[in-house]
């Protein structure tokens, strides 16, 4: 087991592509997306109901380094209070394989 950082972030999907487009440009290139995720933030509802993904959520998981996390905080906080959405970020362990 390898000790890493998960990060979880929930954006608009109409948001997700800068938020990926970050982490490329830090070398994190390998992550999960989970399009059209549905929840309730602080102003209302996302759903992903309607007939286009404007009003959905895209989740994105990714494992790092402490050291990838420090390189993408500030960056990612920055971007956050721009476009709106969370980051969650937790201790993991990585069952290497």
């Amino acid at each position: 087991m390898k000790p890493i950082k998960r990060v979880e972030i929930v954006v608009g999907s109409v948001d997700i592509r800068r938020v990926r487009k970050l982490l490329e440009a830090e070398g994190l290139k390998q992550y999960t997306v989970i399009p059209q995720v549905t929840g309730r933030g602080s102003s209302y509802d996302r759903d992903a109901d309607g007939l286009t993904t404007v009003f959905s959520n895209s989740y994105l998981i990714l494992a790092c380094s402490d050291e990838e996390l420090e390189r993408i905080k500030e960056p990612l906080r920055e971007l956050l209070k721009r476009l709106g959405g969370v980051c969650v970020v937790s201790d993991a362990q990585w069952l290497m394989h």
